[in-house]
């Protein structure tokens, strides 16, 4: 599977000023077999240290923390000679020695020339508990298979090419199949394990199992949760999540018989699990628009539109019949979907507006920053006409760029109006920074 991660990767292997890099995202998104599939690709050895199955490994770390001492006993353990610029050393499943974490400090500092990577699932819980090397290690996210990934992964490279490029050349025939791809990429998801159940029978059936099994062990991980939160009070929390989309979070109606405190605390451990994603609202003033993020006033995003869909207990034989893609469970998919590919092409800083004034409030769905402009995001099936919040939010702050809205219709532009239309497939490709 190309993975668009391996582009950050070379940039950071390339770099001038390289710490020891630590790559973040939930449990199964991909992120050991992108590390292994990177330093194959890009290096002559690969030296993996699986912190998690091998305890010998983890006793590496009970003593001193020099750098050197720690590779030339692993050059014993693994049977194989570790080179600076040669080798990429791999801390896999990391999140079991948290005196490895803190070792990562001391490769910066003694052994700058080596590449040192690591991953691990529930690494926020562990970071927070070890002396983590602040300033000497870099960060990067991985995220399930965004949809162009997904195109790719299934062999369609030409569709994969013609979502990333630009919009208003595309035909209404590719226009046509990109939609009908993009329905099938609702129920599948982007959890790597369900593309690939997918494409060894082509059967949704077998992605569907998949999700299953995933949730499943999410809810296992529950007791790994650090402070420990009530694993009944996260599993409702994490159900009712998926029937949120769009809307703004009230803590009560994600769980009954729990106080808000409670359901607070499994909303943010979710978060930190990189399950759930919080959804700020924010004051589009001005940027950094994380400055004003509200901590009151938030929407959420689940992990994976496929995960999100099992979750949700929808219907799949009523709601993927419908024609019209935002129609599909209430809309809630769309919304899903194009947050879901904005995390990944905003570097995973995701906003929204909220405007609560007696007899006039207002929503705009999401916020994206381009050329370091703020540009209104709409996720929409109606007209024009339907737009009344984006309408009075470019009213209200002229200075930000014209807004983008997707819906099912192919590319229009309203200049007079500072609105774009734009196919809902565009959503990574028209709102990428960087």
């Amino acid at each position: 599977m190309l993975r668009f991660i391996e582009n950050d990767l070379q940039l950071w292997q390339e770099g001038k000023r390289r710490k020891p890099l630590i790559l973040r995202g939930a449990r199964q998104v991909g992120k050991t077999w992108s590390l292994k599939e990177f330093g194959k690709k890009r290096f002559e050895s690969l030296a993996v240290v699986d912190l998690e199955r091998n305890q010998l490994l983890r006793k590496l770390f009970d003593g001193d923390l020099k750098a050197a001492r720690i590779c030339s006993d692993l050059e014993v353990i693994l049977q194989q000679k570790i080179t600076p610029g040669k080798t990429l050393l791999f801390f896999d499943e990391i999140q079991a020695c948290p005196r490895a974490i803190t070792a990562l400090r001391y490769f910066y500092e003694e052994m700058p020339e080596l590449h040192v990577v690591a991953a691990g699932s529930l690494l926020e819980f562990a970071l927070e508990e070890s002396s983590f090397p602040v300033g000497r290690v870099q960060f990067l996210n991985l995220y399930p298979l965004c949809f162009a990934e997904y195109l790719e992964a299934i062999g369609n490279a030409p569709a994969a090419s013609a979502v990333q490029g630009n919009p208003a050349e595309i035909s209404p025939a590719v226009h046509d199949l990109l939609r009908e791809e993009l329905k099938r990429y609702f129920f599948i998801g982007g959890m790597p394990a369900a593309v690939k159940a997918y494409l060894e029978n082509n059967s949704m059936r077998d992605a569907f199992e998949v999700h299953k099994e995933i949730a499943e062990s999410y809810r296992m991980d529950f007791a790994k949760y650090t402070p420990k939160v009530d694993r009944f009070c996260l599993n409702s929390v994490f159900t009712s999540l998926s029937q949120q989309i769009g809307k703004q979070i009230k803590y009560a109606r994600l769980g009954e018989g729990y106080s808000n405190p409670t359901l607070k605390k499994a909303f943010d451990a979710l978060c930190l699990a990189q399950v759930a994603r919080r959804i700020p609202s924010v004051d589009p003033s001005g940027l950094p628009l994380g400055a004003s993020a509200s901590a009151k006033t938030f929407k959420s995003l689940m992990l994976d539109i496929g995960l999100m869909r099992y979750l949700s207990g929808m219907p799949n034989d009523i709601e993927y019949v419908k024609n019209d893609l935002l129609a599909i469970y209430r809309g809630a998919m769309a919304e899903q979907f194009v947050g879901q590919e904005m995390l990944v092409s905003q570097q995973g800083s995701l906003y929204y507006w909220n405007r609560q004034e007696k007899n006039s409030s207002a929503e705009v769905d999401y916020l994206a920053i381009l050329d370091g402009k703020i540009h209104p995001v709409e996720v929409k099936s109606g007209a024009t006409g339907s737009l009344r919040s984006l309408h009075l939010f470019l009213a209200s702050y002229p200075e930000c760029g014209n807004a983008m809205v997707f819906s099912e219709r192919r590319y229009a532009d309203l200049p007079e109006q500072k609105i774009t239309f734009l196919p809902i497939y565009s959503a990574y490709a028209v709102t990428k920074c960087g």
